[in-house]
This record gives structure tokens, sequence and C-alpha cells, in this order.
């Protein structure tokens, strides 16, 4: 699987989650590092950073939002293929900042 140079948008998440069909994020990999730019709806900028772990990516986040509030997290993200061959991510996110609560979300290929 190669991630490079590929874009992503939410398709969906909890409400606890921040980003939104307006946040945009633009994935660049080297063998098996992955990292990331985020922006859009009420996120500012955000940035992750992670690697392939046997059949998913492990990453961890950080970003600012809107109130200008510094908020991080870790996620699991496992892949699936859509019927017209973009990439879905299913995502397992956990904030570790503020109530440290859990969330799901889904990101697609544009």
């Amino acid at each position: 699987m190669d991630l490079n140079n590929k874009k992503f948008k939410t398709q969906s998440n909890t409400n606890n989650g921040e980003v939104s069909d307006e946040t945009i994020f633009r994935y660049n990999q080297n063998e098996n590092i992955i990292w990331a730019n985020y922006d859009g709806g009420q996120i500012i900028k955000g940035h992750l950073v992670g690697k392939w772990v046997n059949d998913h990516l492990e990453f961890v986040y950080q970003h600012i939002n809107k109130e200008h509030e510094l908020m991080t997290g870790k996620c699991k993200s496992y892949i699936e293929y859509m019927e017209d061959g973009k990439i879905k991510l299913n995502e397992f996110w956990q904030w570790t900042c503020n109530d440290f609560s859990s969330g799901e979300s889904t990101i697609i290929e544009i």
C-alpha cells in the first residue's frame, strides 16, 4: 500500500472528534513511515506521524483548532478498498489531552 501523495477527507466522525468533511488530509510515505498534514473545518493546522504495523497504521496526531487549543491524540487506522478502487481508512482514536475520550472516524481518498 502506497499512501504517498494521496488526499483524504472525512466521511464520518463521532461527536467528540474535531475533523469534518471540510478537513483535508495530505499523506506522505517513505517505506513503512507515514506522515500527513491536515486542515479545514475546525482545524487550523494539523500533523500526524506514524508507521505500518502488520495490517494497520498506528500514529499520533496534533492540531490547533479554531479556538486556538492544542489538541493531541493517537490512532489506529485499518484499510478498506471501495468499489471504485479508492482507499477508505477506518480509524479508532483517542485524545491524549483534555478528557482522554475515544472515538471512531472514517476518511476516504479524494
